[in-house]
């Protein structure tokens, strides 16, 4: 069984903190990873992307070849339709439907949207409000991970709560505690 991966979103938005609780989820759970990031020039506001491939059999590349995605998990929704071609036909978008305009000519939002919504699996919902309404505005990639948790076949929830614990030990039990709540709000959020 393997899991095909694309996240995306721009710099500071915490795309690479969802990939560091999905790998710590994976590697506990005896799977192999793979993982490729791609920068923004490593800068706020740039386009970040990351390639994270699990499986329960060997892995021999890094990268996802086109049309072989199970899943775009995006933190943006132009930044989901920029990778929708390494979708395959049954893949899962799983976005923020609010817009990060860092850009001057940043698309129609109307537009934008319905392009999204065409696609077949799509789930978009505002989770930086989420976030914020629920008291933990920094923790809005880990709602939009809640939201995905379901579609990762290879790992539990359960299992990714545990990760979630031990990823943010280190900043102490207050933020433990806020992101395992936004992650069980983007689960509810998604069902």
């Amino acid at each position: 069984m393997k899991n095909d991966i694309i996240l995306a979103g721009v710099g500071g938005q915490g795309i690479l903190t969802i990939a560091t609780i999905i790998g710590d989820a994976a590697a506990k759970a005896g799977l192999y990873l793979k993982q490729a990031e791609v920068h923004g020039m490593s800068q706020r506001g740039g386009d970040v992307q990351s390639n994270l491939r699990l499986s329960t059999e060997p892995i021999y590349s890094d990268l996802i070849r086109e049309g072989e995605a199970d899943m775009i998990i995006s933190m943006e929704p132009m930044e989901a339709l920029r990778y929708v071609a390494c979708l395959h036909q049954n893949g899962q978008v799983i976005t923020s439907s609010t817009p990060f305009k860092n850009i001057p000519n940043y698309p129609d939002e109307l537009s934008l949207m319905q392009e999204l919504n065409a696609l077949p699996n799509v789930t978009a919902l505002p989770i930086e409000d989420m976030a914020k309404d629920g008291g933990f505005a920094k923790s809005a990639n880990v709602v939009l991970l809640g939201m995905a948790a379901r579609h990762l076949g290879v790992l539990s929830v359960e299992q990714l709560r545990e990760s979630i614990a031990r990823v943010f030990a280190s900043k102490g039990e207050t933020v433990v505690e806020a992101n395992l709540q936004a992650f069980e709000l983007g689960v509810k959020a998604a069902e």
